[in-house]
């Protein structure tokens, strides 16, 4: 008997499929909310703000990789850093300044590694300063999420929400700070060379 596609190795695996895509508009009205709500934080931090404004015209952009079907944001989330210390929605696709790429191979595995307390894989590639600077936004910054979900979906889905997304906010911090002073550090014999990381693996790491 032909074994069903949902069997693998004889143990019973149940493959969820992805949600449809969302429509292009869709996806570009979510990432504006996305960015108008990103800026709103920034703008209670009057030392963030000024931090940005050093990297005005720098472009960020956030790979989601195998989360992407996931998410109603497409593959990549691209801002640009304004005159004013705020993020714009980027519509370049040449390389940017900063990438970070998330190397959870879905959401099944992003989850279980929050609820062991565990860091998801990000590969951080690009600018050094401003690397650097993402990671004091993410150690500094702060914002009630958990009070302002709890009105949509309750107290308790709130907090496992925003459990989650600091255990996320951590693992960038551990991994971006320290590479980016380390390299910054080996950077710095070089003089005017432009200080841009390679990719860094979970374990920091850095490849070629």
């Amino acid at each position: 008997m032909e074994r069903p596609s949902f069997f693998s190795s004889g143990a019973l695996r149940w493959r969820v499929p992805l949600p449809p895509a969302p429509p292009a508009w869709l996806q570009a009205e979510l990432a504006n909310r996305l960015v108008l709500l990103l800026n709103h934080v920034l703008q209670q931090e009057p030392e963030a703000m000024q931090r940005l404004r050093r990297h005005s015209g720098q472009r960020i952009h956030v790979a989601l990789g195998a989360l992407a079907g996931w998410l109603p944001l497409g593959p990549t989330v691209r801002w640009r850093v304004t005159p004013a210390g705020l993020l714009a929605l980027d519509d370049r696709d040449d390389a940017p300044d900063l990438t970070l790429t998330l190397q959870e191979p879905g959401p099944k595995a992003l989850v279980e590694r929050a609820l062991q307390g565990d860091k998801p894989a990000v590969a951080i590639a690009g600018d050094v300063q401003l690397a650097a600077e993402v990671a004091w936004l993410i150690d500094h910054v702060r914002w009630d999420l958990e009070d302002d979900l709890a009105r949509l979906v309750g107290d308790a889905a709130a907090h496992t929400l925003v459990t989650w997304g600091r255990r996320l906010a951590q693992a960038l911090r551990t991994q971006l700070l320290p590479r980016a002073r380390a390299l910054a550090e080996r950077a710095a014999p070089r003089g005017g060379a432009d200080p841009r990381a390679t990719t860094t693996t979970p374990d920091g790491g850095a490849a070629a």
